[in-house]
């Protein structure tokens, strides 16, 4: 038994060449894009990649649509992103994985190396986990951007990394997209400020999926975000050992929860009726 491994594009013609190349062993890659107007599509299948494409909504609604739309050739599927590598030991520990048809799991959070400035950011910038490998059938997508997962059985990590490079486009492109996730952030934060359910508790799990979760909930309902933010990185998190690019990753950090404050600050105004 193999694995299909599921691409999400737009306009990635600079990254999506690197990606393909550590996937190229599989025989069932599906590049999904949103009308890439570059030469995304035309790389995807000259690499002999299926493409089929989507206009892009939000993360949930378009990981969920790709979920009960698109018939991939296996069982398993493993997402990247395209200015994401997979490596050769997490290959192998994926492969020995859906070669086991006794695991009980359904699917397996994975951790990633983040590089910045030529630099493994290693403290700043940690692995954590992020659902990758996964049963199509049996796990869904919530929020409108930074999407968790809803998984209908048990789950597993992996102990290998891919490698992401999401600077890869330069500063201005980094600003450009997390201008738009902010947006998003914003909309998810209010949401949950007016709900009456708490996920504090999940803080002691001892799934740290459920406490990524339930921190993430709770940072809304903090006060002093960003520099709160920016002390858990560069204090907390040792960033001050990745160096220059650490200071400067917890710095954009910084300004990135900022943003998201301001907008959910904006929105509030907004729906009292006063003015921005």
């Amino acid at each position: 038994m193999s694995l299909s491994v599921l691409i999400l594009t737009l306009n990635e013609e600079s990254n999506l060449p690197a990606c393909l190349e550590t996937v190229k062993w599989c025989d069932d890659i599906v590049v999904l894009d949103s009308f890439s107007t570059d030469r995304t599509v035309e790389i995807a299948r000259a690499n002999g990649a299926r493409v089929l494409q989507r206009k892009f909504d939000n993360w949930a609604a378009h990981q969920n649509w790709a979920m009960e739309h698109i018939p991939f050739k296996y069982e398993w599927v493993f997402y990247l992103d395209a200015d994401e590598r997979m490596t050769q030991e997490l290959r192998e520990e994926i492969l020995s994985i859906v070669r086991n048809e006794q695991r009980q799991e359904v699917a397996y959070y994975c951790g990633r190396k983040n590089f910045f400035m030529g630099r493994w950011i290693k403290h700043a910038m940690p692995p954590g986990t992020i659902m990758r490998l996964f049963r199509p059938r049996a796990v869904r997508f919530e929020r409108l951007v930074n999407p968790t997962p809803v998984i209908g059985g048990m789950h597993g990590y992996l102990t290998n990394y891919f490698l992401h490079f999401n600077f890869s486009k330069g500063l201005s492109e980094w600003f450009e997209k997390h201008n738009k996730y902010s947006d998003l952030e914003a909309r998810e934060g209010v949401k949950l400020l007016k709900g009456s359910a708490r996920s504090e508790e999940s803080l002691l799990a001892r799934d740290q999926a459920a406490r990524r979760k339930a921190l993430k909930n709770l940072s809304f309902r903090l006060p002093f975000r960003s520099l709160l933010k920016f002390f858990y990185l560069y204090v907390m998190k040792r960033g001050f050992l990745d160096g220059r690019p650490g200071l400067n990753y917890c710095i954009l950090q910084s300004m990135y929860e900022h943003m998201i404050v301001l907008k959910m600050k904006e929105l509030e105004r907004k729906e009292q009726g006063l003015p921005i």
